[in-house]
């Protein structure tokens, strides 16, 4: 689990993907746009949709469901592409829908249970208990760490 303290507020931007809350930090989203098709990258990660252009700079588009493991994101009038910083990249994360922005306390980010041997849990900093839920708060800088992505061109 990451070194969050329980008095430190939690800055986060909450979306969907299928039937589950995810979540990252505010300070790592650069903007939220509409769904717009990627072009494709011949041997790219299935994860990876291709490139955008976000204002002359290209960025890669993920399908941040497939990614996680789940079934690809079907793509409706309701999907968004959060651009956002992950590491030293930045990339366009394709999500079901946004949900909210909002401010928790830090006390509310308990540990991912350890009962699943097959689950890898490194890429979640934890679970946020919400009035609406469990949020999943996704560390997206260890999530492609090691991947293969596309530097911008």
């Amino acid at each position: 689990m990451s070194s969050i303290s329980s008095d430190n507020a939690l800055e986060i931007i909450a979306f969907r993907l299928g039937e589950q809350n995810f979540c990252i930090r505010t300070t790592a989203v650069r903007e939220i746009r509409g769904w717009a098709p990627s072009m494709p990258i011949p041997n790219s990660p299935d994860f990876v949709l291709g490139v955008m252009n976000l204002r002359g700079t290209v960025i890669p588009t993920i399908d941040l469901a497939h990614r996680l493991g789940m079934a690809p994101a079907e793509r409706t009038e309701r999907s968004a592409i959060v651009v956002a910083e992950a590491g030293p990249v930045v990339v366009g994360l394709l999500v079901d829908h946004v949900t909210d922005m909002l401010t928790v306390p830090g006390d509310q980010l308990q540990p991912v249970p350890d009962v699943f041997s097959s689950f890898d849990s490194r890429y979640c900093d934890g679970i946020i208990t919400h009035e609406n839920g469990m949020i999943c708060f996704i560390n997206l800088e260890r999530l492609f760490e090691n991947d293969a992505i596309p530097e911008a061109a």
